[in-house]
């Protein structure tokens, strides 16, 4: 698992790459913990371009990383998202928490 993040205009885009399994969304977690910490910013985008596959750990990551941006005010959305990691994300209802955009 990959996180690669770039920041303009208040706008924190982070690119998720690799499988999102319990060991690898604690890394991911870390990693854009750090990056929001750094940044501050007012909105981030969580790309899942690079995502084939996640278990539940994949829905953690995206509260987690939702929670932490709606405590500075900031706005969230999940871009980018393939046909496996989307059947995880609806079976578990996410898309009503986060606005997730699907791959097309």
């Amino acid at each position: 698992m990959s996180v690669q993040t770039t920041y303009d205009k208040g706008e924190l885009r982070i690119a998720l790459n690799g499988e999102i399994d319990h060991h690898s969304a604690k890394t991911a977690m870390n990693e854009i913990s750090d990056a929001i910490d750094q940044k501050l910013p007012r909105n981030c985008v969580l790309d899942l371009m690079g995502v084939n596959f996640t278990d539940s750990s994949g829905i953690a990551v995206l509260l987690r990383t939702q929670k932490k941006i709606h405590e500075l005010d900031g706005e969230f959305s999940v871009e980018n998202v393939r046909a496996q990691p989307s059947k995880v994300f609806k079976a578990a209802n996410v898309g009503i928490m986060v606005a997730i955009k699907e791959y097309k």
